[in-house]
């Protein structure tokens, strides 16, 4: 009887917590619908880590200078824990498609057991001004649609840390928007990100000169070498899989051959999916390395249908946040089709545009002298690292380096001593008792 009785009352008690978490859940529900920047709030199914998610879409000027001019509406996605919780205040440098899914979590969200919010970057996916404006696509105007969605959304968190992050072109994002509005957050964590200086970084040749063991380079460049020296071969390969694949380029096929070879030192560097002992040698079959050749460095990245999708990114990258280019030396005549070693083919049509040299070297001055509790995390074989942020003069920033990490490097496949590092200053700068869940 006692038991039955016990039973009652812990199932009352399940369905009131229950019956509070649902109405929790409404009321956050009726003050995002109430804020009047945000047009539109979609409930989506949620992680277990949470206990409710949204889509927001978010008013913004296209000119922040002239916020009664166009506008647009942002994508944002909302996963609320606890209101007393951290927020985790994830910068995309792209689309943001990936964040519908309830699978989603950010690593740092389930560290911190935080809140998270996933803003899509200005221009991309379903976040376009319609006409595109390409002169307000700035490092200025994209923090400025960060730093508004937060003084909204603090309307709500009012009483909880805030620190920022994102992935590679995402956490450089996290640079510019604490560089113009520093104060936002409490703290940020950049992966992978490079600060350039130029929109073909030269630092980038001298890492792929050095990176790795003198024989992988050597196997690598006699590879790259021995695909072009037979082009007879590879050519026609080429383009029928360019053709079953439906693409199309800016250029001719021969120099979409050449450039995929170029990009593949870096591509074979920055993921580090392939190992030297798997590049293949001269007794492997044509089939076996033009299959290499591919998995390494895809097709679809030169092509049309790729390039439409970052074009906002090239944008960016050819204007003001730098790029990496392609060393010919190395090739003599071997190259014959590509005449410009830049990506200003990448271009939006009839867009002139002019490299800023001077942004990036003023938020590196800030960064030296006044950035306060960042933290960068890179891979020690990853390519951008090449450029990475320097932390040597400041030492309010911190700077992690995983030893032949790639461009997948997290804090979850950190080794113990540098993730205990990551928590350390988690814990001094956010609070709790972060740890890898």
């Amino acid at each position: 009887m006692h038991t039955n009785i016990l039973s009652l009352i812990l199932t009352f008690l399940f369905s009131v917590a229950s019956l509070t978490g649902i109405s929790q859940n409404q009321e956050l529900l009726e003050r995002l619908r109430d804020l009047p920047e945000v047009e539109d709030v979609n409930e989506l199914n949620a992680d277990s880590l949470f206990e409710s998610k949204y889509m927001l879409m978010v008013r913004q000027p296209v000119d922040h200078d002239h916020p009664k001019g166009p506008s647009f509406t942002q994508r944002v996605f909302l996963s609320h824990l606890d209101h007393e919780k951290p927020m985790v205040f994830i910068t995309e440098g792209y689309s943001a498609n990936y964040a519908i899914s309830s699978k989603y979590v950010h690593e740092l969200s389930a560290i911190l057991q935080a809140n998270q919010i996933t803003v899509e970057h200005r221009y991309f996916g379903q976040s376009a001004p319609e006409p595109m404006k390409w002169k307000h696509l700035t490092t200025k105007q994209a923090a400025a649609d960060h730093h508004r969605i937060i003084r909204i959304l603090k309307k709500i968190y009012t009483n909880t840390e805030w620190i920022n992050t994102g992935i590679s072109k995402g956490g450089q994002t996290v640079i510019f928007h604490r560089y113009y509005y520093p104060d936002d957050v409490d703290a940020s964590v950049g992966y992978v990100c490079p600060l350039n200086f130029s929109f073909e970084d030269k630092r980038v040749y001298d890492f792929l000169e050095n990176v790795g063991t003198d024989s992988c380079r050597k196997r690598i460049l006699d590879f790259q070498k021995s695909m072009l020296k037979q082009k007879d071969i590879f050519l026609p390969m080429f383009s029928d899989k360019v053709e079953s694949s439906n693409y199309s380029y800016p250029f001719s096929l021969e120099t979409a051959y050449e450039m995929v070879i170029l990009e593949y030192s870096f591509a074979f560097w920055q993921w580090g999916h392939i190992g030297c002992e798997d590049i293949p040698s001269g007794d492997d079959s044509d089939t076996a390395k033009f299959r290499h050749l591919v998995r390494v460095s895809p097709l679809d990245y030169f092509a049309n249908r790729g390039l439409e999708r970052m074009r906002p990114f090239f944008y960016q990258a050819m204007t003001e946040i730098g790029y990496y280019g392609y060393d010919l030396s190395p090739f003599g005549d071997l190259i014959s089709a590509v005449s410009d070693n830049t990506f200003m083919f990448a271009l939006p049509d009839s867009v002139e545009v002019k490299y800023n040299y001077s942004k990036m070297q003023k938020v590196h001055r800030w960064l030296q002298t006044e950035a306060q509790k960042m933290l960068y995390i890179y891979g020690e074989n990853d390519p951008w690292s090449a450029t990475a942020v320097e932390t040597a003069n400041n030492p309010n920033i911190h700077k992690i380096i995983k030893s032949q990490g790639s461009h997948r490097t997290r804090i979850r496949n950190l080794p113990e001593n540098q993730q205990e590092k990551v928590y350390r200053l988690l814990k001094e700068w956010i609070g709790g008792d972060p740890s890898l869940n």
